[in-house]
């Protein structure tokens, strides 16, 4: 692919009939993150089941696409929560991930809380340059068994 300026990407609301290329967004980057992340604990056709059947059809869905249409970036947001905040790892750096937090911030202007690993380093470093706090953290209370940490973004 070619570098992408962060003009050419585009946001729009998910929908069911994304969830082939959601998933693989979330599995290309679950796996080029090992180990600043804990591999995935599911196999991939339930990732796939998991997204198609529940997190697409129940939750609050948002997808960064390329100039070209393809799907290069997904937010989950569940309640006043960021669930899932993914970019293909051939994405990285080109500002889809926060073209998804600045909508996640608009749409919960009144705060939004995340979870994410503690080895993720590059994550908390993206976080809380867009202005989220560390604000708890846990040893291993997630499906990973990983410590983890609780950031708050309040504006």
């Amino acid at each position: 692919m070619t570098p992408c300026m962060e003009e050419e990407i585009r946001v729009r609301a998910g929908d069911v009939d994304d969830a082939p290329a959601v998933a693989d967004v979330w599995l290309r980057s679950r796996t080029a993150s090992i180990p600043s992340m804990p591999a995935p604990t599911h196999p991939e056709e339930a990732v796939r089941d998991w997204f198609s059947g529940v997190v697409l059809p129940t939750l609050d869905v948002w997808v960064a696409s390329s100039g070209d249409g393809h799907i290069v970036g997904l937010l989950v947001l569940d309640g006043h929560w960021v669930d899932q905040l993914y970019v293909d790892p051939d994405w990285f750096g080109r500002g889809s991930g926060s073209r998804l937090l600045a909508l996640a911030k608009r749409l919960r202007p009144t705060g939004l809380d995340l979870w994410t690993f503690a080895s993720n380093r590059g994550a908390r470093r993206f976080y809380e340059r867009h202005g989220f706090s560390a604000i708890d953290s846990t040893d291993h209370d997630n499906e990973e068994a990983a410590p983890a940490i609780h950031y708050r973004w309040v504006p």
